[in-house]
């Protein structure tokens, strides 16, 4: 969601995306690129600067996107307690503390 208001140098998309490494990231624009959700424009500046922007296949995902991530902040709190429940009942069978969040 990061590209759905503005084209963004890599550098900005970095402070704004919290905890991603540079190489995850990196790894991340260049499948969506592939993929046809990101296009990456380098401009001939010295050092060259890039910027990606959102391509049309990946402005059409907003809106199903849009709807995944409210449904998940209304769920939160469900959420959190399922991983709570997981977490508890694992930990007899697996080196898992509870209240840490599987991702």
């Amino acid at each position: 969601m990061s590209l759905a208001g503005t084209p963004r140098r890599f550098s900005d998309m970095h402070r704004v995306i919290p905890d991603i490494s540079k190489r995850m990231l990196t790894q991340t624009l260049r499948t969506l690129e592939r993929e046809g959700l990101v296009t990456r424009h380098v401009f001939p500046t010295k050092p060259p600067s890039v910027e990606y922007r959102l391509s049309p296949l990946g402005r059409s995902v907003l809106v199903p996107l849009g709807g995944l991530i409210e449904w998940a902040d209304a769920r939160f709190d469900e959420i959190v307690a399922a991983r709570r429940r997981f977490d508890i009942a694992a930990v007899g069978t697996v080196n898992v503390k509870p209240g840490n969040s599987r991702t």
